[in-house]
């Protein structure tokens, strides 16, 4: 998992969503995304609802856009971090996060 503030999707990779057989649906605004390094252009067709935990205390769920990519399976981008208001502390590695009108900390090490 990365979490990412230059991402503006929130995206799962189709080998994830392969693997534990995940429902999808049709993305209902499909779009063309040009990964800057390599130049190569992608049509984002489709959308999956994904749950996931970070360590004991914390459990999400998030809409992701599905995508072939090699860097992870789940990356995190802006509109995760808006929705939760996330607050990246640099120093020590953690994230802020407000759910449900509640505040956690969530260490990423």
């Amino acid at each position: 998992m990365i979490i990412d503030s230059g991402s503006f999707a929130n995206v799962a990779s189709t080998t994830l969503v392969t693997k534990l057989w995940l429902p999808t649906t049709s993305h209902p605004k499909p779009y063309i995304l040009q990964w800057l390094n390599d130049g190569n252009q992608l049509k984002v067709t489709h959308q999956v609802l994904l749950s996931f935990s970070i360590g004991k205390h914390y459990n999400d769920e998030v809409l992701c856009d599905v995508i072939p990519m090699d860097a992870c399976h789940l990356l995190l981008g802006r509109p995760w971090q808006f929705d939760r208001s996330a607050i990246h502390d640099g120093r020590k590695n953690t994230y802020t996060i407000k759910r449900d009108e509640k505040k956690g900390c969530i260490n990423i090490s």
